[in-house]
């Protein structure tokens, strides 16, 4: 879905504007930066000088679309426009340009009146709950445009959750009840829906799948990554939970998928489907979230859209405080692309193990990060708040345990540079569930703008301390 951008330029009656290129020059910016992003411009058909004109520029974008109403100041503009403007609950960004001279008489006075229109909104909006963008720069001035896009990337991705469906199959594992989420919470945060699927039709599409279907994913599969240890039965097995989970989605028409991938599936027909959710964000580029954790896979779905890539679903698993790290886990899927090395499929190190037969059942990835910069994230709380760190991933003092894996450190967030123990505070003290995503690259700043638009509370690092913690909030 394209996002369009509704645009309504203002100015007193003045000839400034228009001896200085104001309106031209910005539509020429935008045009650009709508022809890279793939975003639909309309325009306003008039400069509206009162509050009725401006009610009417506003209908005039609603009724073509607009997703993001972009109030350019190409001169001073009068309250009552702003007000009228600012009171509709349409996402709202407020652009003013530079002064093209600094002597003589002021041509256009446009940051005072942003100043103006940004204080009018405050009180005229929920801002809390729809947030207004405020940008000040000349349309070639790359701050100014990397603002702006970042603006576009996170209503892109708040506008694509706005109807995503997920479809959860066999339920929230047993006992997690931190991961439990109102869905009608989420519908009324995010827009996203949640659709329930029976077990017994994931197992009945895993053995209704054609040997045929299976040796041809089956050879896939091998060839982006080598079998270690893992029987034929069980690799037969994970290529049919494949074919499955792909089915499910397909049929359900659902953009990421939350499987209680235990105790049920070990007990029929036997195996864990780490490995079929790699391969499913791998190749498919469905995000699969483990132990039927929707918020994981909303963040998941959050992520892709923002970067166009699916993120890893992983515990914070062992800290080590002395070495200001974290070894982020994880034993079910994790796409292929994030490997530092060749990655391989293993069994399962978990499930069976202290048996006599051992841990036989199921396969999963195998594979350390590769090393460079992250981005941690969650959204949480049935999707009215979210977290968001900045890392990186390097060696640390040990392997880790075998699975998708990596030691994170480098931690900074919006409030500066951060250590691991201010990272192990806050999640227990936010009371965060225990499944984050990490995507390579730094994307804080723009998921951070994301869940602004989307009216989430953000969940702020909490420096180490050792008085009580303040639960209140």
């Amino acid at each position: 879905m394209s996002l369009t951008i509704g645009l309504i330029n203002a100015s007193l009656p003045s000839y400034f504007p228009q001896r200085h290129g104001v309106f031209e020059d910005a539509r020429r910016m935008l045009d650009s930066v709508a022809q890279v992003g793939g975003y639909d411009i309309v325009a306003a058909s008039v400069i509206p000088m009162d509050a009725a004109q401006a009610r009417d520029a506003m209908a005039e974008l609603k009724a073509a679309g607009a997703d993001f109403v972009l109030l350019l100041h190409g001169g001073f503009t009068m309250g009552d426009v702003v007000r009228e403007i600012a009171k509709d609950s349409l996402p709202l960004g407020v652009w003013a340009t530079p002064e093209p001279t600094l002597t003589d008489d002021v041509q256009l006075n446009n940051f005072v009146s942003l100043n103006m229109s940004m204080s009018i909104a405050r009180g005229v909006r929920d801002l809390a709950r729809h947030p207004v963008q405020w940008y000040l720069g000349g349309p070639d001035d790359a701050e100014l445009r990397g603002r702006l896009e970042q603006t576009l990337r996170a209503l892109s991705a708040r506008k694509s959750l706005n109807g995503a469906r997920i479809g959860v199959v066999g339920g929230l594992a047993p006992t997690f009840y931190n991961m439990e989420v109102s869905s009608d919470t989420l519908m009324r945060s995010l827009g996203v829906w949640v659709e329930h699927v029976d077990i017994h039709k994931m197992t009945d599409l895993m053995a209704a799948q054609t040997a045929a279907d299976v040796a041809a994913e089956l050879a896939e599969m091998t060839q982006a990554a080598q079998v270690k240890g893992v029987s034929d039965a069980q690799m037969d097995l994970t290529v049919r939970a494949v074919l499955a989970l792909r089915a499910i989605a397909s049929e359900g028409g659902y953009d990421a998928l939350a499987v209680s991938d235990w105790p049920a599936l070990q007990e029929n027909p036997g195996m864990h489907p780490g490995a079929a959710f790699t391969w499913l964000e791998e190749k498919d580029k469905l995000p699969v979230a483990s132990e039927g954790d929707v918020l994981g896979a909303v963040t998941q779905l959050a992520v892709k859209a923002l970067t166009g890539r699916v993120g890893c679903l992983l515990d914070m698993t062992s800290p080590d405080l002395k070495a200001d790290q974290i070894l982020m886990w994880h034993g079910g899927g994790g796409p292929l692309y994030m490997a530092k090395d060749q990655p391989a499929w293993i069994n399962h190190p978990m499930i069976g193990r202290g048996t006599p037969d051992g841990p036989i059942f199921g396969a999963i990835a195998d594979y350390e990060f590769a090393h460079g910069p992250v981005t941690v994230v969650r959204v949480a709380r049935h999707g009215t708040a979210q977290f968001v760190v900045e890392g990186a991933v390097s060696a640390g003092p040990e392997a880790g345990f075998i699975g998708c894996r990596g030691w994170v450190g480098s931690f900074s967030s919006n409030l500066g540079p951060c250590s691991a123990s201010d990272i192990v505070t806050t999640v227990m003290e936010q009371g965060l569930e225990h499944h984050f995503v990490l995507v390579p690259g730094h994307e804080a700043s723009v998921f951070a703008e994301f869940a602004g638009w989307c009216g989430m509370q953000p969940l702020d690092v909490i420096t180490t301390h050792s008085r009580l913690p303040n639960f209140r909030n």
